[in-house]
């Protein structure tokens, strides 16, 4: 049997497109020996300071909030929790429609926080600026291992780190996993930098 490899994934939260890719990734799971050690990064921080659209701008002021606490569930019981916190916000924030409902965010956060099993009232962290070093600290981790002009999911295996996969729909099964062995011989060849191509569709959840 080959032996389970550790996938490193930054996400966050906010953003539709790391979602599926997350999703993609469960399947990946069930279909190669990998393990996925989920990390934070953060929207609002990678584009402090850069030119954006104003109006993305006004979106990713708020779009710290979530990520604040899973960093306080990850300080209050370890980074294991963050997979299933996410996997309780996505559900809700992507699947669920709520991402673009903020007035509902500190309900919407509270009960992604109670299905997976975590105290509630870590849902005041979205205010607090307690866990911001930690935020930029895996966020860093992350930009450092592929440079800044990228955006969510990040993702290291085997000493090879890249951005992305952008995909949609969600690839299932024998297509996730034929997905990932490509993505594995691609971002491993020495020198290879870029594939790209205009989306045509948007994110797609089921």
């Amino acid at each position: 049997m080959s032996e389970t490899k550790t996938v490193d994934f930054w996400f966050d939260p906010f953003c539709p497109w790391a979602w599926v890719t997350s999703r993609w990734m469960v399947e990946v799971e069930r279909e190669r020996p990998v393990r996925t050690r989920w990390r934070i990064m953060s929207l609002a921080v990678l584009n402090e300071g850069k030119d954006i659209p104003e109006e993305y701008r006004e979106k990713l002021s708020r779009a710290i909030e979530p990520v604040r606490v899973l960093a306080a569930a990850a300080d209050k019981y370890g980074e294991e929790v963050l997979g299933t916190l996410y996997t309780e916000l996505g559900t809700r924030f992507h699947d669920g429609g709520r991402r673009k409902q903020p007035e509902t965010w500190t309900e919407t956060i509270a009960e992604a926080l109670t299905a997976a099993g975590l105290d509630p009232e870590l849902v005041s962290a979205m205010e607090s600026e307690e866990f911001d070093d930690a935020i930029r600290a895996s966020h860093n981790e992350g930009i450092e291992l592929v440079g800044e002009e990228v955006g969510t999911p990040i993702i290291a295996v085997d000493g090879v780190a890249f951005f992305g996969p952008v995909v949609s729909p969600i690839p299932r099964g024998e297509d996730a996993a034929r997905l990932w062995d490509g993505v594995l011989l691609v971002a491993g060849t020495d020198g290879f930098f870029e594939l790209k191509r205009s989306r045509t569709r948007g994110p797609i959840f089921d």
